[in-house]
């Protein structure tokens, strides 16, 4: 019961400061949305090709598209963290009686929030371009994006406390972030790649999670993918809140 008031105290706290400043979520859709209109064209041409999944091209594009905006949309939130470790806020929270957990899930939250609404907004500006979605398929892709959210932003919180400087944290969240972007296959279906680059891509968790929002788009809600993704990244996701709490546990002690 503490742990999760703490944590609404927390999260309160930081969507107050969200909610005065919503711009960043237009921000957040920009990029994506400059990937639905300029580079999503391009597939029509291939949709035909052998190993290309059967459902449209949109509907194949931007499942990996909005978990892109899920992974990069948290990656960058170390920033943020690090101005109150300069401004001396992360020290004054010693004194409180606040859960380290809840420090930690707080923040999260916010940052899956932003997040779920980029993603909403991109969802409704893909519909007039061909995508079809139903009310199931969107809510186990956007549980899938939350897990993704919180999975990042819990480890970019972690690697923001060690480094405690930007100069550090933007090229190790970054660097790390697009090796597991480009093995997932959100841009194109591995099934399009060489026997080598899949073999690959098999051990990046990020590619079960692209593979089962696929299938949910493409109306295969029973397909095993979809329950293998999903509990891929929430193994992960309760691995990465541990890693976060304790950084946060460390910062604060």
């Amino acid at each position: 019961m503490k742990l999760a008031r703490d944590t609404w105290l927390v999260f309160g706290r930081y969507f107050w400061i969200f909610i005065h400043n919503p711009a960043w979520v237009v921000i957040g859709v920009v990029q994506p949305l400059l990937y639905l209109l300029l580079f999503a064209p391009l597939l029509k041409q291939i949709q035909s090709a052998p190993g290309f999944p059967r459902g449209g091209a949109y509907n194949v594009f931007v499942p990996g598209l909005l978990l892109q905006l899920g992974l990069f949309g948290a990656a960058g939130v170390g920033f943020s963290l690090i101005a109150e470790l300069r401004m001396g806020v992360i020290e004054r929270l010693r004194v409180t009686p606040v859960s380290r957990v809840a420090l930690l899930l707080g923040r999260a939250l916010r940052d899956v929030f932003s997040i779920l609404a980029q993603s909403l907004i991109l969802i409704l500006l893909a519909l007039p371009f061909g995508l079809s979605v139903n009310a199931v398929g969107v809510v186990v892709v956007l549980l899938l994006i939350a897990l993704i959210g919180l999975l990042t932003a819990s480890v970019a919180y972690a690697v923001a406390l060690w480094t405690r400087s930007e100069n550090s944290y933007a090229p190790i969240v970054f660097t790390a972030t697009l090796p597991i972007l480009l093995l997932s296959g959100v841009l194109l279906p591995l099934s399009l790649a060489p026997q080598w680059l899949r073999n690959i891509a098999a051990a990046n968790p990020l590619s079960y999670a692209v593979d089962a929002a696929r299938a949910v788009f493409l109306a295969r809600l029973g397909d095993p993918s979809v329950v293998k993704g999903v509990a891929i990244m929430a193994g992960l996701c309760v691995i990465s809140i541990f890693i976060g709490a304790r950084a946060f546990g460390r910062a604060v002690a």
